[in-house]
């Protein structure tokens, strides 16, 4: 039996391994969107997330609900609240991906920077929500 890449994907793992082939064709828009939200909100509102269930959307995770996660899973995302404690929006992404009752961080640094994405993507902020959660819906089926 042969194990690794050419192991079929399980259905609990198939969102995982779609939601990282979404974000590796999208990273210049998904830049553009993180930098275009940190201009309007900062880290006030949370993580912005990506939410599988009903269909792939956009949400904001709340520093207090990610903590609170922590706490019920007995401190097993500890690293994932350091990292969104010294995220540096100039120059990375991050993102949470929810789906199938796990979380999965989303974390790249793209070429160019977030802020230049942002400015050569020439799209404001509710049309790339409206064009990214369109592409994803194509793209990840859960």
């Amino acid at each position: 039996m042969m194990f690794g890449s050419n192991q079929p994907e399980s259905g609990d793992n198939k969102w995982r391994s779609q939601l990282d082939r979404f974000v590796k064709e999208h990273q210049q828009e998904l830049a553009a969107l993180a930098w275009g939200l940190w201009l309007e909100n900062g880290d006030k509102q949370g993580t912005i997330g990506i939410d599988l269930q009903p269909t792939p959307h956009f949400v904001y995770c709340p520093q207090e609900a990610v903590e609170k996660l922590n706490n019920n899973v007995e401190n097993r995302l500890q690293e994932l609240i350091g990292i969104i404690e010294h995220h540096q929006p100039e120059v990375e992404v991050l993102m949470i991906g929810i789906g199938k009752g796990e979380v999965k961080l989303i974390q790249f640094a793209p070429e160019p920077a977030p802020q230049v994405c942002f400015e050569q993507v020439g799209k404001n902020v509710a049309g790339l929500l409206d064009l990214l959660e369109q592409r994803m819906t194509e793209a990840i089926i859960v």
